[in-house]
């Protein structure tokens, strides 16, 4: 065991005083200030408001609707599997020192929140790690995977003799190419995994070359290229349940959304589809995000709660709840791609996420948009729920602005 010296031990009582004085809101009840009492322009902070109110996104509030409107219906396989619910206007909240110093819509709502649901599955990941039940994101994930038991009650009617040549069970790392990726390719999104799960074809998610065009060509070699893909985050999603032989959501509660004391009407979900059979129990694999239904379903509340979680690295009230060093490595870009650390950390060492926000800045980032702004320099945690891509950019600015010069 190493040696606790005196000046480490003097520098662990400084981080834990720090984080002890630090503010952490209780359940239920977030603490509000106004922007004058911390230094900051009320009228601009106004303004920022009004400005999300002002430009809520266009699109159909049906998200059933919404979703076959968009390039995503129209995608082979492209039909939802998974729950939607129409959403709620635009919503958010401005946390700035630890305190609620504006908001918008409303926050207590519970919507879908799209990709933002990635960044929650990559800190199972980072659990996972900590407990021993992966010993490294580098290390190949097909010696970690058992055969997939998937439950399919249809099977119970069907004629045993038809399908006599056909196995009970698949694997998700067999062939050759697959057998060759890490954990690590699968949080950063670069594997190229090749398959099918739960009915949707890797080819199929936003096969922008054309589906001829991706059906045909060769595999990358994982950590090469960076490829957005569902398929893929939803096998990272059942291979992680293997790992932890229990529901990722009964996980993510109890470690994570409980002691951050997020509220009870979060869900994360998974597809009509997606069901195993575990150490004999009928276990739901989630959706690592809402592109064919499904996911997590939560409200802007929790959603900060979760981003201020990050901005402290991984600390809440004293409580180490996810590793700082998980936290870092979340943050570090993958040479695929400058802007993506692992799911969903969009980085803003470019600044091409926010100009106006400093290079530490991260986002968790999803659909709709839904946005969690984080960043540490400034203290500043911003949620902003159905507004579109292009005008986060600017709110963002706006908040910045407010802040003491």
């Amino acid at each position: 065991m190493k040696k606790i010296t005196p000046l480490l031990l003097a520098l662990l009582l400084i981080c834990s005083h720090s984080f002890a004085q630090r503010y952490f809101p209780t359940k239920g009840n977030w603490e509000q200030k106004s922007p004058a009492e911390l230094g900051l322009d009320a009228q601009k902070i106004k303004e920022a408001v009004d400005y999300a109110i002002a430009h809520e996104s266009e699109a159909n509030p049906n998200l059933k609707i919404a979703h076959y409107e968009s390039a995503f219906g129209r995608e082979p396989f492209g039909y939802p599997v998974g729950p939607m619910k129409t959403r709620g206007a635009a919503t958010g909240l401005i946390i700035y020192k630890g305190y609620v110093v504006g908001q918008w819509g409303d926050p207590g709502r519970v919507d879908l929140t799209f990709s933002v649901a990635k960044s929650f599955l990559s800190t199972t990941a980072g659990l996972a790690v900590q407990e021993g039940l992966i010993q490294s994101e580098q290390d190949l994930v097909h010696p970690y995977m058992a055969p997939i038991y998937p439950y399919d009650p249809a099977k119970l009617i069907v004629n045993k003799s038809e399908h006599l040549m056909e196995d009970d069970v698949f694997e998700l790392f067999d062939t050759e190419h697959n057998r060759t990726i890490t954990w690590d390719h699968l949080l950063r999104q670069t594997s190229d995994w090749e398959g099918s799960l739960w009915g949707k074809p890797d080819w199929a998610d936003r096969p922008a070359e054309g589906v001829g065009a991706k059906r045909a060509r060769p595999q990358n070699a994982p950590g090469s290229i960076y490829e957005y893909n569902d398929t893929r985050v939803n096998v990272l999603a059942l291979a992680l349940l293997n790992v932890w032989r229990k529901p990722l959501p009964t996980v993510l509660k109890e470690k994570i959304m409980d002691p951050i004391a997020a509220s009870d009407t979060w869900r994360w979900t998974g597809y009509e589809n997606s069901f195993v059979i575990l150490d004999g129990q009928i276990i739901q694999s989630v959706s690592g995000g809402s592109h064919w239904g499904g996911g997590m379903m939560l409200s802007a509340w929790d959603q900060a709660r979760f981003g201020y979680l990050t901005l402290n690295e991984g600390n809440w009230n004293g409580a180490q709840l996810i590793a700082k060093e998980w936290i870092a490595k979340s943050k570090i870009p993958t040479p695929a791609n400058p802007g993506y650390g692992f799911m969903n950390y969009f980085l803003n060492e470019d600044q091409k996420q926010v100009p106006n926000g400093p290079k530490s800045a991260f986002l968790h980032i999803g659909a709709g948009t839904n946005m969690i702004y984080v960043d540490p320099e400034n203290d500043l945690v911003v949620v902003a729920r159905w507004i579109p891509n292009s005008d986060k950019a600017e709110l963002v600015h706006l908040i910045l602005d407010s802040l003491p010069q």
